[in-house]
């Protein structure tokens, strides 16, 4: 059975084919060996593109030939279709040389997983194990950098805050200096307003004192001045009233009174004059 699958595919294949396969294969791995890998991708990519060849190892030499050419985009699009290789040689490899790729562009713990998932595919993979052990230090490294660096942020920011705060006193108290003296200047100000204002107010109520003396001074000389008039001057009837605290009507009634009994008092006197004179006495 097995002879006669044989013999259906060997119909089934041209032998020209299969030649110009053998032929690129032989040259793609003598260019790759002797260094020439420029060579190697044009032979190897004849095989894949040309003469399509689907095999994991050419892709796997292609991809070799594009890493020693530090073509690295093209190799990462070779070398990924192989990490889901059947052959877990091949899987293993295509991570471990991903990893490789990630590890030189600083990509630590991308690479770190692709060095990860190479030890599992095949865990006899040394050469993976031994990138695996040195980019988890790496990382190790690096997380403890980036702890260091975190902590000297910190610490500088903790510096700073704690100066800003001794700016903030040293601030405070001097504006606190400047509030006591502003309020001792404001007092000082104060006082001598209130110093003037007390000088002013005694000034007014001198000049008050003094105004009032002067007034008395002058009522008194008026006063003087009328009493002199009053000598000089004799007073008039109504100013004698006053004095006599008799109002006009009772007077003019007293006065009345006085001239009643004056006529009365001449009418007497006229009737004793007119009796007859006694002879031989004198008339007085």
């Amino acid at each position: 059975m097995k002879y006669a699958v044989l013999i259906v595919l060997a119909f089934l294949i041209d032998p020209g084919k299969i030649g110009k396969v053998n032929s690129a294969k032989t040259e793609a791995k003598k260019a790759y060996q002797a260094g020439d890998y420029e060579a190697a991708v044009k032979h190897y990519r004849t095989l894949t593109d040309s003469l399509g060849v689907k095999e994991d190892e050419v892709s796997m030499n292609l991809a070799h030939a594009y890493f020693h050419l530090n073509d690295t985009t093209n190799a990462s699009n070779t070398y990924l279709p192989l990490t889901n290789s059947t052959n877990s040689k091949i899987k293993s490899v295509a991570n471990q040389q991903l990893g490789v790729m990630a590890n030189r562009q600083g990509k630590f713990e991308e690479a770190l997983n692709y060095f990860k998932n190479a030890l599992k595919a095949d865990p006899t993979n040394e050469e993976a194990r031994f990138n695996y052990e040195i980019v988890k230090k790496k990382l190790e490294e690096k997380k403890k950098q980036e702890e260091q660096q975190q902590q000297n942020k910190d610490q500088k920011k903790d510096d700073k805050k704690k100066e800003d705060e001794k700016k903030d006193d040293k601030k405070d108290q001097k504006d606190n200096k400047d509030n006591k003296d502003q309020k001792k200047d404001d007092q000082k100000k104060d006082d001598k307003d209130q110093k003037n204002k007390d000088q002013k107010d005694q000034k007014s109520k001198d000049q008050e004192e003094k105004d009032k003396q002067q007034k008395e001074d002058q009522q008194k000389k008026d006063d003087k001045q009328d009493k002199e008039k009053e000598k000089e001057t004799p007073p008039s009837v109504s100013d004698k009233l006053k004095e006599m605290k008799m109002s006009e009507d009772k007077a003019k009634m007293v006065l009345e009174a006085m001239k009643n009994q004056e006529v009365q008092y001449l009418q007497q006197n006229k009737r004793k004059a007119t009796k007859p004179k006694t002879k031989g006495k004198p008339d007085w």
